[in-house]
């Protein structure tokens, strides 16, 4: 008697969308969203400026921003780049640590659907009421918490410090990056994103240390990790740098896709 229900439902909305399709309907709901669109970007754009234009800026990114404005009318795709170089050291129900997780964007919209559970963690109360506000799944987790002193004890299977290892001094950088090798698992993997510094300006007036190159950042690393892997992508607006950081294979290597599980 249900599915019975259940198919009459199905032939009723099926009727529905035939006819709004059939009788112009749709071009007038796609006008709508077409303008809705319009509306977001520009109120984004706003955002963006009042953020953005003038110090001090906020020490997270909205990427709410990137989504609705930015990505569309600059073409640049690097904050995507983020989260899907992350998920390839990722396999499938990790453990998830995530260090300076900002507006929680990234741990719901990559990293959530492949791990098993994510713990993302950022020092401003802002930031954090924001991921819990726009961004729950079930297996995330976001808790208030200063990186310098206040990681969890883990262990984990994977660490994510993406989009701010920059804003600390190579010594506050060196401690952490201790703390996070000892969080790890064996055949842990810590990833992340930063940014090449310019030869002019720093990306951010609060940036402690940007990196010069790749070399440079795969020199803080290798004290720590047997194998370490930094790739590079570069945009009119910023030159970027991905790293991977473990005692197992990385990603790209041989060993590492004969064992990826799909």
């Amino acid at each position: 008697m249900v599915h019975d229900g259940y198919k009459r439902m199905r032939r009723v909305l099926k009727g529905i969308i035939r006819f709004i399709r059939d009788h112009g309907a749709l071009a007038f709901v796609k006008f709508v969203n077409r303008c809705l669109r319009s509306l977001t970007a520009s109120g984004h754009k706003v955002q963006m400026t009042l953020e953005w234009g003038l110090r001090p800026n906020p020490e997270w990114f909205d990427h709410f921003i990137d989504q609705h404005e930015q990505w569309h009318r600059t073409r640049i795709p690097f904050p995507w780049e983020r989260g899907i170089f992350n998920l390839l050291a990722m396999k499938p129900e990790s453990k998830v640590l995530e260090l300076c997780c900002g507006d929680g964007f990234n741990a719901h919209h990559f990293y959530s659907i492949r791990a098993g559970s994510v713990t993302s963690l950022d020092f401003d109360p802002k930031a954090i009421a924001h991921a819990r506000k726009h961004f729950k799944a079930p297996n995330v987790t976001y808790l208030l918490a200063d990186i310098r002193k206040d990681l969890p004890p883990g262990p984990f299977d994977n660490i994510i410090w993406d989009a701010a290892i920059e804003h600390f001094t190579e010594e506050e950088i060196a401690s952490i990056i201790r703390q996070i090798r000892g969080r790890l698992r064996d055949l842990g993997t810590l990833s992340g994103y930063t940014l090449i510094e310019e030869q002019d300006h720093k990306g951010h007036h609060e940036h402690e240390y940007e990196f010069k190159s790749r070399e440079d950042l795969a020199r803080v690393l290798k004290p720590h990790f047997k194998n370490v892997l930094v790739l590079q992508t570069d945009y009119p607006t910023r030159k970027n740098l991905y790293y991977f950081a473990s005692d197992a294979p990385l990603p790209f290597d041989p060993e590492w896709q004969s064992g990826l599980r799909v």
